[in-house]
């Protein structure tokens, strides 16, 4: 594979390929396709990856800090990669493994999370606001202080997972699992809770507590 010839924009259609452990750093890569391509280790920090097929591409522990991903990455796997920094601003991240991957300061406004792999993530203090999280499986993630507001949970599994101080107003939690989970003075001002599995979450400090307290009392 002529490396140069990628890095210069000269290919673009390379869908499939096998890059795996190269430097493509700070690079404008915009509308590449790389759909299904073997990426693993690639090395994509700073690089401009917007428009690209990234769609079932395998990015396993590749280095996408501050990349650019405002693209498809829909069934991609991205397990233990470095997305720190990374713009995912209405990206397609529809069925896609982020298993331990870094998220911190990724940037996911609009994104579409629907049936994607966060199990055990980091997104502490991360701005989830009215993201698609549909069906996603967030069991064990750390989403402590991270804002969730609008964000539609239907069907989400978020058992064991960290939500202190978590502001999940106007969430859409209906059907999600949460059993086990930490809400610790989280906000839940007019989410939907309807069918949610609440055994053994901790709600001290959250508006049910509240509501629990003042029913014992009467």
């Amino acid at each position: 594979m002529d490396i140069e010839a990628i890095r210069s924009g000269q290919l673009r259609q390379l869908a499939g390929v096998n890059l795996e452990d190269e430097d493509l750093s700070n690079l404008d890569l915009s509308g590449i396709n790389l759909a299904g391509a073997s990426l693993v280790g690639v090395n994509f920090n700073r690089t401009k990856l917007a428009r690209a097929r990234l769609d079932g591409a395998n990015l396993i522990g590749a280095q996408l800090v501050g990349a650019d991903l405002r693209t498809n990455l829909l069934g991609a796997n991205l397990m233990q990669a470095d997305l720190t920094g990374a713009d995912l601003r209405g990206s397609n991240l529809r069925g896609a493994n982020l298993m331990r991957a870094k998220l911190t300061q990724a940037i996911f406004t609009g994104a579409f999370l629907s049936g994607a792999n966060l199990v055990g993530v980091n997104l502490q203090g991360v701005d989830l606001r009215s993201v698609d999280l549909r069906g996603a499986n967030l069991s064990g993630a750390n989403l402590q202080g991270a804002n969730l507001s609008q964000a539609d949970l239907q069907g989400a599994l978020l058992s064991e997972a960290n939500l202190e101080e978590a502001d999940l107003q106007g969430a859409n939690l209906a059907g999600a699992n949460l059993s086990g989970a930490n809400l610790l003075c989280a906000e839940l001002k007019d989410a939907n809770l309807n069918g949610v599995n609440l055994a053994g979450t901790c709600l001290l400090g959250t508006a049910l507590d509240a509501l629990s307290s003042a029913a014992q009392n009467r």
